[in-house]
């Protein structure tokens, strides 16, 4: 499930009651000021949800993935996004056992079981046993 801009409309529409038109006005608003602010090459930082940047990437050399042949990869910008700790920490506490595709949380694996697994997961990639 992913929430889209239409979803985002109703539920500013549904908790503070402004119509459906006025809600998509603000909606808009919002992400043409994103927008605008990023085509500047200025950084948006939102306190307790994280900072969008445009970065700048030099070009390079890399491999056809087809035919493995080596081919310049031009320069780009491209727009990075680093979530603030506080988000870190509250989808992280939020989300210690398994959500169940219905939205309910699965609590058959205790929050400790699915960090031990994650932990060895990522012991195993990094010592290349996976």
């Amino acid at each position: 499930m992913s929430l889209s801009k239409t979803d985002l409309i109703d539920k500013l529409q549904s908790q503070l009651g402004f119509s459906k038109k006025e809600s998509a006005h603000i909606i808009d608003l919002v992400f043409n000021i994103m927008k605008d602010t990023l085509s500047k090459g200025e950084k948006i930082k939102i306190s307790g949800f994280g900072n969008f940047t445009i970065r700048d990437k030099a070009e390079r050399m890399g491999r056809n993935p087809q035919t493995g042949e080596r081919m310049k990869i031009p320069s780009k910008r491209v727009l990075t996004f680093k979530p603030s700790d506080l988000l870190k920490e509250d989808i992280t506490n939020k989300f210690k056992n398994r959500i169940n595709e219905d939205g309910t949380e699965d609590t058959s694996i205790s929050p400790e079981e699915i960090i031990s697994k994650s932990i060895k997961f990522f012991q195993d990639l990094q010592e290349g046993n996976q």
